[in-house]
């Protein structure tokens, strides 16, 4: 493959992980439906809050009537246990319809967004960026920020409030047991690290050599009937199992980091549940507790659970952290194409010509496609009313670039094109063009 067609398939790294003017962007986004992220965020923290409740359940049940072997008031304690999970549910259930309803909203205005965008860009642009690339753009990059906005930034503060309350509670119940439980929270923030690190680069090559299939597999497809009319289907078979297989191996990459992340997380989870049970055998045995008494079964059991949950959202914005990544990516993708300029234009006042003599006139024109690979090299002619010149050359001599210039659908880089006396790009609007079309159709046979 020529270095042209590798620059045509080949996708820009984002090698940013965080910006925020990026951030900043995609709240204005939100803004119309800012009342429904407002409602599901206040339910998030509620029923992270609830289920921070439930190891202290546990220790109730240990203490008050297990441990006591007592059955008084039991009914109205399970009860109570049943009301927490019963409004957590209620409240999972209302912040789940509210996100996915502001995340769906979302990608309905980007989508129609890019698409208005893609409708006023220059024919150029999409010789220069294949179709494939640019469906990622309306399809995976949008759905990346989907994610974002109905499972990532409001769960991560629902993640770090269980943290917080988690924290409070064992230094609560027994703040000697809460020091000892939170020893290996430093190894687990050093695993995060790590994995964060490698993680970031493997989601970005993930996504480039994705979108660089998509646009390989449009190009091909499309095109067919052209591969199989010069029997280049090994060629392009060739072709595809390398694009295919830089892919694979840059999902395994990065499904290599999980691999080793989780299992070393559950690996220092349970290194924290046996300090926390030693350091409980210790303090009961030696007498001596936050309080000068022995803990209770019921407190173990509490930190235990808790031990278990504090691990589970500490994961879990890992997880976040890719959502998080997979969105900043695509944001930098979409808003790359939003804010590319559009190089062709309407002119604010177009500029009427005087008598329609229907007169074509190139001076000195020079145009290329790509850098000084000139297509058209100082062409001069002038085609007057009722007069017909007929353009013959090879294929790719310019024959048909002639009349795309007539019609603007490129400006030259040199020279100038004369309709009736004026500019082209002075007098070239969307109708006009049309007219144009029409004005000059069989007049310059190529």
């Amino acid at each position: 493959m020529s270095e042209e067609a590798r620059k045509y398939h080949e996708e820009e790294a984002i090698g940013k992980t965080y910006d925020f003017r990026v951030a900043r962007r995609l709240v204005r986004y939100i803004k119309p439906y800012w009342r429904y992220a407002a409602a599901a965020i206040v339910l998030t923290l509620l029923t992270n809050i609830l289920i921070s409740t439930q190891p202290y359940f546990t220790k109730m049940a240990v203490d008050d009537f297990i441990t006591p072997k007592r059955v008084d008031g039991i009914w109205l304690f399970a009860l109570a246990f049943f009301g927490v999970f019963l409004f957590r549910f209620l409240f999972s259930y209302a912040q789940e319809i509210l996100l996915n309803n502001v995340g769906q909203r979302v990608m309905f205005d980007l989508r129609t967004e890019l698409f208005t965008k893609l409708q006023k860009q220059e024919v150029a642009y999409y010789d220069h960026y294949p179709v494939g690339r640019t469906m990622t753009r309306l399809t995976s990059d949008v759905d990346a920020l989907n994610e974002l906005f109905t499972s990532g930034v409001i769960d991560v503060l629902g993640d770090l409030v269980v943290i917080f309350a988690i924290i409070g509670i064992m230094f609560w119940l027994d703040w000697k047991l809460a020091l000892v439980s939170l020893v290996t929270v430093p190894l687990l923030f050093t695993a995060t690290n790590w994995f964060r690190k490698h993680a970031r680069n493997g989601f970005d090559r993930v996504r480039t050599r994705n979108a660089r299939l998509n646009a390989f597999l449009q190009e091909y497809i499309s095109g067919a009937q052209t591969v199989q009319l010069f029997n280049a289907e090994n060629k392009a078979l060739s072709r595809f199992r390398h694009i295919n297989d830089d892919y694979r191996n840059a999902n395994i990459e990065t499904i290599f980091y999980y691999a080793i992340f989780y299992p070393l997380v559950d690996f220092i989870g349970a290194v924290g549940i046996a300090v926390v049970i030693f350091a409980f055998g210790y303090g009961t045995l030696g007498g001596f507790s936050a309080a000068g008494a022995a803990l209770s079964v019921g407190v173990l059991a509490a930190f235990i659970q808790y031990s278990l949950q504090l691990f589970q959202p500490i994961r879990d914005l890992s997880d976040k952290f890719n959502v998080l990544q997979a969105a900043i990516v695509a944001s930098h993708r979409i808003f790359i194409l939003l804010d590319r300029d559009i190089e062709i234009t309407t002119p604010v006042a177009p500029k009427k010509t005087g008598k329609a003599t229907g007169q074509i006139e190139f001076e000195n024109v020079w145009f290329a496609y790509n850098d000084e690979d000139w297509v058209l090299k100082d062409v001069s002619f002038k085609v007057d009313l009722g007069e017909s010149v007929a353009l013959v050359g090879h294929t790719g001599s310019g024959k048909t670039t002639i009349t795309n210039l007539i019609m603007r659908f490129y400006d030259v880089q040199k020279g100038r094109i004369l309709v009736d006396g004026v500019d082209v790009p002075r007098l070239v609007t969307a109708r006009s063009a049309v007219k144009l079309c029409r004005r000059f159709a069989g007049r310059i046979p190529i």
